[in-house]
């Protein structure tokens, strides 16, 4: 339920909000009411991993077939480590605004960012996140967690079609504004 549940939140309050600016009048402030969204989108993303890793710890595992352990021994960690890279990187690039949907708020960076991760993968820290998910699931050996995490991509995926447009749409609103 949780690897559904985050991304729909945060996509319909983010909607909600572009729309209608409710949390940005609450606080008086939408840099106050980002801030607030992100809190709350932080909480679930730890509640979510928290569950992520009872549901790898209490499901069945791979058995420990020789000539796989080595395999997965690597492998779960290194994707892990890639994911978090993305992540990191991706926040590091888009800053706190950027990463916790300010352009939602009104908050929008000098042009839509394009430098690395972005030179990977259009969508950086989802993929990101998922990698790490699949990485934990293999790192434990729990094939239930690589079905959790192919939810997650998937709802990623959904997520992405609703943003990409309007994160285009913004930004072309933005420089035809900027060039007249």
């Amino acid at each position: 339920m949780m690897m559904v549940f985050n991304p729909i939140f945060w996509n319909v309050v983010a909607r909600f909000e572009y729309k209608t600016r409710f949390l940005s009048r609450a606080f008086r402030s939408p840099r106050v009411a980002c801030v607030f969204l992100a809190v709350i989108i932080f909480h679930l993303m730890l509640l979510r991993s928290r569950r992520f890793q009872l549901a790898l710890q209490s499901q069945p595992r791979f058995s420990d077939c020789f000539w796989i352990s080595p395999i997965l021994d690597w492998l779960g960690p290194s994707l892990v480590a890639v994911g978090v890279f993305l992540a990191l990187s991706c926040f590091w690039v888009l800053g706190f605004y950027g990463t916790f949907l300010g352009d939602y708020f009104g908050i929008l960076m000098k042009s839509k960012v394009t430098s690395f991760p972005f030179t990977v993968t259009s969508h950086p820290m989802y993929y990101g996140s998922f990698l790490e998910y699949v990485g934990m699931a293999l790192w434990y050996r729990c094939p239930a967690g690589l079905l959790l995490s192919t939810v997650l991509l998937g709802t990623y995926l959904v997520a992405i079609s609703f943003e990409e447009p309007f994160t285009i749409e913004i930004y072309r609103q933005k420089n035809a504004k900027k060039s007249t």
